[in-house]
């Protein structure tokens, strides 16, 4: 606004206090009388209307005046009068016995009873609370708060035949605004208008309250004085409750610069408050009769009992909505995404329940932000005041810069802001923000309409008040409801439930990490020692085997070279078992390049534990070495023949046959590598060994206890044998032959592959990232998958909509029951809920072999 445009002050509206303004409406006539039914007052047009040809004298009897049936109908609705805001109704009374009829309301006032009489319209009453019925039916069945209004002012402009019915609602800041409307199509929009607190003072706001219903049927008639001016005590009389009265000159001059004719004003009251009105303007004089006064006054009271219903329904939807954000939240940031990575995702959905413009996360001294908010710099220069507040508690506000002035620097962004603490110490913040009010309301009518000026300035126009609230409002945004400082306390402890369990799972990752790197350290040390103790061992028996330096250094350098590459297929699988065929293939590789054939390995397919797979490695090294050297693989003809054997108990049975080479001879002394092949198995394995020098070949025989062996399956008919035997063990018709598992946890994915390896399934690959999956995926199709949901800050959804693509099946492995709601949109065939073993993959691959 123009800050040299002529203002006017509307505080005081009325220029007298609202109750006792001297004048009716030229419709109707007033009459007030005392206890002893007495005449103390009445209107100016009182004889006019009663047809009475001589004034009536103050002091006399009513009983002289009216009829006797008359008055005893008055005197019945006086005695019912209880209340001081309650007024009675009388339709078609014949006041004088003359058969002209009158509608009468009376109401109490102190001493004084107040009977305000209009002419009766013959049938009318019936007529228009017949009306009711079908609009309170229709309006029943809308659910809608924003449509329950407009359907509500379309069927009262309806039934009032008014050219525009408005829904204005009263905010936070008594401040109003136009919410509804219905309209004649000729007419501009009011719709949207805001309007200051002062364009309805606040003793009319008390009588709003009071007295439902407030008329205006001739902007222009000149009001009639009501005489005498005071009552026999000297005081005015109250007309508080009365719908005769009239109404500030400002509020007329107000209603003729828009246009209007005739006004009517219905409250909302809501909880015994004033929520707002039903605001019905029509631009040219209208009398509604009283009658149908009365059927809209009731149309109020009905309707403010069904949106008080509606809106109570909203705040339980709100509460329900805000419970399904917490659902939401814990379902998404507690699976391991920071807050901060979860902005883009959570600020969509706590705007369905609390309108923002942008959104700030603060945590762990990281700032991100989406939308309208402060840039870092901008944001952590308010840090120090919001610290000052309360630890616990939610700073709503609809003008920071007020409370913290450094944020006058972004205002042009953001005005309001709901600070949400999601910590103690380091204080971590959600702050929802929104921008100034002016920038998000706009005018709805025709800015270029000419104004009228009246004697009191250009305000009293609908766009001049908009530009006054607009003034008003500088520097403010929406106002933070009730309902959303509601759901964003639950926000608040949500936040601080998904952050405390994701630090307390943080301290124990770091402690279960810190424990792991101590357990591998040890190892690690063990491990070295071991290797540094058989070396040395090592270099001291082969001293005494060999003659020369060279000797020597063949001998130790093809020992180490047996254990390194026996520590090499044990590493490759975590020191995990490896297989006994690639140890004997290994050794007899340098001695058989180009004749193979010359090795037959036959027997089931064993692996043999890290502890015992050295040990063998020295075993078979010295064997093949001397077999090399002395026995069957030291010429072109001879065969060597190894046999492995399942026995009874589990163990793993190893028979070595030599032929076809040179004679065989006793060795004349006893060496080192003797000493490896007789002692090492029953020595370190507690296993047997025996070796028999015959003539046609050594023969030896070795038994390596079941604890350090694991059966994966065996050549031929057995290895159909041995499978058979697991599923039906565990109950299965079918197993997959390949499984992809995804999991960024070693510990668990080496536990879950040893799993179904004992169950039977023959190859297992094992990915960590999203990256390695769909790598694997796009070389591989495995026939079955188990995801973990979260890897780190990744989470396997990519690699669930491959394999949906593949038609791969797969399970979701999570720590989290919020899951089991989204396992149809991923498309996995279940969930497997952590921790979990064997019994759990035999349920999934069960399920697997049903399908």
């Amino acid at each position: 606004m123009n800050r040299q445009d002529p203002q006017v002050d509307l505080s005081n509206c009325d220029r007298e206090p609202i109750h006792q303004l001297g004048h009716i409406q030229a419709f109707g006539a007033l009459i007030a009388v005392n206890a002893d039914w007495f005449v103390g007052q009445r209107s100016a047009n009182l004889e006019d209307m009663l047809g009475i040809e001589e004034q009536v004298e103050v002091g006399a009897r009513l009983s002289q005046v009216f009829a006797d049936k008359a008055f005893e109908r008055l005197r019945s609705a006086v005695a019912a009068l209880v209340d001081p805001d309650q007024v009675e109704r009388l339709f078609g009374l014949d006041l004088m016995g003359k058969g002209q009829l009158f509608d009468c309301a009376l109401h109490s006032t102190g001493a004084y009873t107040i009977i305000e009489l209009e002419p009766h319209v013959e049938g009318d009453v019936s007529r228009q609370i017949g009306l009711l019925r079908p609009i309170m039916a229709r309006l029943e069945k809308i659910d809608d708060t924003g449509r329950l209004l407009q359907e509500a002012a379309r069927q009262l402009r309806a039934s009032l035949d008014i050219d525009r019915v408005m829904v204005y609602r009263f905010h936070e800041d008594l401040s109003g605004e136009v919410v509804a409307e219905a309209k004649r199509d000729d007419l501009e929009a009011f719709l949207t208008l805001r309007y200051p607190k002062s364009d309805i003072p606040a003793q009319a706001r008390e009588l709003y309250k009071r007295n439902r219903f407030r008329i205006i049927s001739d902007v222009n008639a000149t009001p009639v004085p009501i005489e005498p001016g005071q009552t026999t005590e000297g005081d005015p009389v109250d007309l508080s409750m009365s719908t005769l009265r009239s109404v500030s000159p400002i509020h007329i001059e107000y209603l003729q610069n828009m246009g209007v004719g005739a006004s009517l004003s219905i409250s909302i009251i809501i909880e015994g408050k004033l929520w707002g009105l039903f605001a019905c303007h029509h631009y040219s004089a209208k009398i509604l009769p009283y009658s149908q006064r009365t059927s809209a006054e009731l149309f109020s009271e009905l309707f403010s009992m069904m949106l008080e219903r509606a809106l109570y329904r909203e705040r339980d939807e709100l509460r329900e909505a805000g419970r399904q954000v917490h659902n939401r939240l814990m379902r998404d940031i507690a699976a391991g995404t920071s807050l901060s990575d979860s902005l883009p995702t959570i600020t969509p959905v706590i705007q369905q329940v609390i309108p923002h413009d942008g959104a700030s996360v603060f945590v762990e001294d990281i700032y991100d932000s989406s939308g309208s908010a402060p840039n870092e710099e901008e944001f952590r220069a308010v840090v120090p005041s919001l610290n000052s507040a309360a630890t616990s508690k939610i700073l709503a506000t609809d003008a920071l810069a007020t409370l913290v002035p450094k944020a006058e620097r972004f205002t042009d962004r953001a005005v309001g802001a709901m600070v949400i603490p999601v910590s103690r110490t380091p204080r971590d913040y959600l702050v929802l923000w929104r921008k100034g009010l002016t920038q998000t309301v706009l005018w709805a009518g025709n800015p270029e309409k000419p104004v009228e000026y009246g004697p009191n300035g250009a305000r009293l126009t609908p766009r001049k008040s908009f530009e006054a609230w607009q003034e008003s409002v500088e520097g403010k945004a929406a106002p933070w409801t009730q309902g959303e400082l509601q759901v964003a306390e639950g926000l608040r402890v949500t936040l601080l439930e998904i952050i405390l369990r994701l630090t307390d799972e943080a301290v124990q990752e770091r402690a279960k990490a810190q424990a792991q790197q101590e357990l591998l350290i040890a190892e690690l040390n063990h491990r070295v020692r071991n290797i540094l103790n058989l070396i040395r061992g090592l270099i001291s028996q082969s001293k005494r085997e060999a003659s020369s330096i060279e000797e020597f250094s063949d001998i130790v350098g093809g020992r180490i070279a047996s254990l390194a590459a026996a520590h090499d297929n044990i590493t490759k699988g975590n020191w995990s078992a490896a297989p006994l065929r690639d140890l004997v293939e290994t050794e007899a590789h340098a001695y058989l390049t180009d004749s193979q054939e010359r090795l037959n390995l036959t027997g089931p397919e064993a692996l043999i534990a890290p502890e015992a797979y050295t040990v063998m490695a020295l075993v078979i090294h010295e064997m093949i070495t001397n077999s090399a050297k002395y026995g069957s693989l030291a010429d072109n003809s001879g065969q060597l023949d190894i046999k492995v054997t399942k026995n009874a108990d589990g163990s793993l049975q190893l028979d070595w046959k030599e032929s076809g080479g040179p004679p065989v001879k006793p060795p004349t002394r006893r060496g080192f590598g003797s000493t490896i092949i007789e002692r090492s198995v029953p020595f370190e394995l507690g296993g047997e060994a025996k070796v028999e020098y015959k003539l046609a070949g050594l023969e030896a025989s070795f038994r390596i206890p079941s604890r350090f062996i694991e059966w994966t399956g065996v050549t031929g008919a057995a290895s159909k044998s041995s499978k058979e035997e697991v599923m039906a063990s565990n109950g299965l018709d079918r197993l997959p032959e390949t499984v992809l598992l995804v999991e960024d946890s070693m510990i668990i994915a080496l536990d879950t592959e040893d799993c179904l390896h004992e169950l039977g399934v023959n190859k297992v690959f094992v990915e960590s990232s999203v990256a390695g999956a769909l790598d694997l995926l796009s070389k591989q199709t495995p026939e079955l998958a188990i995801l973990d949901y979260n890897l780190g800050k990744e989470s396997s959804e990519r690699v669930a909509e491959k394999l949906v693509e593949m038609g791969v099946p797969f399970w979701l492995a999570t720590g989290y029951g919020e899951m089991a709601d989204r396992l149809e949109e991923i498309g996995a065939s279940g969930l497997l809920t952590k921790p979990y073993g064997k019994d759990e993959l035999v349920g999934i691959l069960g399920k697997l072999g049903s399908e």
